[in-house]
């Protein structure tokens, strides 16, 4: 990397009021995208652990989009697809970005996991040796032949067809997190990681966490095409810092998963250039040097938990400041947060009668006060008889004050009284 030219020499500094300007314009929080496919392209991925919050992120950046124009990309355009991406994490990307996330990350999840299943297999003394290996071949082309023949299937379906589908595992045997899994869910993941199974359709609901497998070949005509691993990394690299930039590189490799060292391997090969980030060396793409231009107005958001503006850094100061300790569990997964103008200012929540609630960390003045008031109800009428629920985290202090049924929490004089905190 090299440094950018500022005054007598410097690296040029890009303080944090830009960067909040950045990320308005850029994340689509001040300037609303048209549709679904937009604001993924934007953010490069949208989290999809928990389904509600693919829903929730594009309906925080568009004007009017329903749960329909969303299940279209998703299920019948297919203009969006979930896949298990950066650090096992499942995201909803544009489809064409898919091969990318593939080849820059998917594979060593599959990497990963594949030796984790191994292991658990030699333990449960199935095989051993390269027999394991063996062994875990066979049940995959099973798993994969037996999908091609139903066209989808849940993992429960999927597993009726081979006893060794149904085999539970026990994982993690003797920690404080043992647990037992299946067979057939794991491989099922295996499969997914290297691009030839997708999630199809939920059962349910949009919020349903149970979704059919289907074949990639069948999903998408041909499947998902294979790149090669340095196209794909500065292909990945290239847009997270156009949506996410400027960063510190220690924010790129903990966003994609890589190590340090591949992480600067990439920045180098895509010429990226340093900045000071208020004393911080930072970089940012070589032709996005030049300074933003600030929103054309003040604007407020409620993004929802795990959404991939929060969860885009690891360093999260400059929008974050010290809260958090109250809006992000000890995991590292972030809550529902309040945002004004680039700065996240408290958190939401939706209580059990489906009123969604808000609470404020920071003064922001009555007049941003009354337009999350009416954020809040409109996302209310927005998911109707729909009830969220934490998953893929836990529940933070701020949600459990919010939930408790205390006050109402977007009073100002409750702002007041929890500045600071």
């Amino acid at each position: 990397m090299r440094p950018t030219v500022g005054l007598v020499g410097r690296p040029r500094r890009i303080g944090v009021a830009e960067r909040r300007a950045r990320l308005g314009r850029r994340h689509r929080l001040a300037l609303p995208a048209t549709g679904p496919v937009e604001v993924a392209e934007s953010l490069v991925a949208l989290h999809g652990s928990d389904p509600t919050t693919v829903y929730l992120s594009i309906w925080a950046r568009t004007a009017g989009a329903t749960v329909a124009d969303v299940e279209r990309a998703l299920y019948d355009d297919r203009t969006l697809l979930r896949l298990l991406g950066m650090r096992r994490t499942v995201f909803a990307v544009p489809t064409g970005r898919a091969p990318a996330v593939l080849a820059a990350c998917s594979q060593d999840v599959e990497a990963r996991e594949r030796r984790k299943l191994l292991g658990w297999l030699a333990d449960a003394g199935v095989a051993t040796g390269d027999d394991v290996q063996r062994w875990l071949a066979d049940v995959e082309t099973v798993a994969l032949a037996e999908l091609a023949r139903l066209g989808e299937a849940t993992a429960t379906e999927l597993a009726e067809a081979d006893p060794r589908l149904r085999r539970e595992l026990v994982l993690g045997r003797g920690s404080s997190t043992e647990g037992t899994s299946r067979v057939g869910s794991r491989v099922l993941l295996l499969l997914a990681a290297q691009g030839r199974v997708v999630r199809g359709r939920p059962f349910g609901s949009w919020s349903s966490t149970r979704f059919r497998w289907t074949p990639a070949d069948r999903w998408l005509p041909g499947g998902l095409p294979a790149l090669d691993v340095p196209t794909a990394e500065d292909d990945l690299a290239r847009r997270w810092l156009a949506a996410f930039g400027p960063a510190l590189p220690d924010d790129l490799r903990w966003w994609t998963g890589w190590t340090a060292t591949r992480t600067r391997r990439v920045l180098d090969r895509l010429g990226a250039v340093e900045v000071d980030l208020d004393g911080v060396p930072g970089v940012v793409a070589a032709d996005d040097v030049d300074p933003e231009p600030p929103p054309d107005g003040p604007w407020v958001a409620l993004l929802p938990a795990l959404d991939p503006t929060p969860m885009g850094w690891s360093h999260r100061e400059f929008y974050l400041g010290g809260h958090a300790p109250v809006l992000f569990d000890r995991t590292g997964n972030v809550a529902p947060t309040v945002w004004v103008d680039g700065q996240v200012v408290g958190g939401w929540g939706q209580r059990p009668d489906g009123e969604v609630v808000f609470t404020l960390l920071e003064d922001v003045g009555a007049d941003a006060v009354a337009v999350l008031g009416r954020r809040a109800a409109d996302l209310a009428a927005h998911l109707g008889a729909t009830r969220l629920a934490a998953r893929a985290r836990r529940v933070t202090p701020v949600e459990r004050e919010l939930l408790a049924g205390g006050p109402q929490a977007g009073d100002p004089a409750h702002a007041s009284a929890q500045e600071g905190s």
